[in-house]
């Protein structure tokens, strides 16, 4: 499992907000180039919501369901990505001194090819994607007005 942290400078309700907001996913999610739909009790337990991943013309369209939400300190996805495959995506949030939040994001493949290779240099490309991704999560939770 790739896992990464970050620690990002508003409380976890803040980052929370962003998560809970299923249009925003392919402003900061690396590789989700477009959101096509979110089911309005997102996120909710089964909730989807529907993403392309992906390059044009070779993206491809697929949907990711919460699988367990703690609202504002866990979020757990089943994100579709076939034919590539699945992976379990979870979120994290502890709260800081100061009013931050240390996030912590692990995925894993769980079904498809890509389960089936699953190797070391899997989890360096996981690991570096998700960095990235946690890098403007933080940008957009930074900016959002605090809910304190």
């Amino acid at each position: 499992m790739a896992i990464v942290e970050k620690v990002i400078e508003a409380p976890p309700q803040q980052v929370f907000d962003v998560l809970a907001d299923g249009w925003t996913y392919s402003d900061w999610v690396v590789g989700t180039t477009h959101v096509r739909g979110v089911d309005d009790n997102w996120p909710q337990v089964d909730a989807r919501l529907h993403h392309r991943a992906g390059p044009w013309p070779l993206s491809l369209q697929d949907a990711s369901t919460v699988l367990a939400c703690d609202a504002p300190h866990r979020l757990v996805l089943r994100a579709g990505i076939w034919p590539a495959g699945e992976a379990i995506v979870s979120f994290t949030l502890d709260p800081l001194d100061g009013g931050r939040t240390r996030i912590r994001i692990g995925e894993d493949f769980v079904a498809g090819p890509l389960h089936r290779i699953c190797n070391w240099l899997n989890d360096v490309v996981l690991r570096l994607r998700n960095k990235e991704t946690l890098n403007r999560l933080s940008d957009i939770a930074t900016r959002r007005p605090s809910n304190r």
